[in-house]
């Protein structure tokens, strides 16, 4: 059965904004601390950011003061906030949990 699913992708011009969802069973919601990671074209899978069950984050360096991970206990659910974003962040974004991975969704950001 389907663990983790991510939604909120697309396409978008340099500087806007988009917002990431990832729906996760209860099971896994509560269980695990919550990450985004990213694969760029080329590049390697990288931690982007995350969410322990008490609420503490970490970013990755090059996207902090941009992007901001939350969770809604009472939908578990994680987000993504993603502001000012560049062509660098251009990359398909996983959710991840425990041994757990959404299927990604696509993030393009182009003029």
């Amino acid at each position: 059965q389907v663990q983790l699913v991510e939604s909120g992708g697309g396409l978008v011009q340099p500087g806007g904004s988009l917002r990431l969802s990832c729906a996760a069973s209860a099971s896994i919601f509560n269980l695990y601390l919550m990450d985004w990671y990213r694969q760029g074209p080329g590049k390697q899978r990288e931690l982007v950011a995350r969410i322990t069950k008490d609420n503490n984050t970490n970013y990755l360096d090059s996207v902090k003061g941009r992007f901001t991970i939350s969770r809604d206990n009472a939908k578990n659910t994680v987000y993504l906030l993603m502001t000012g974003l560049k062509s660098e962040d251009t990359a398909v974004y996983y959710c991840h949990a425990g041994r757990f991975w959404g299927q990604g969704t696509q993030v393009t950001v182009s003029s």
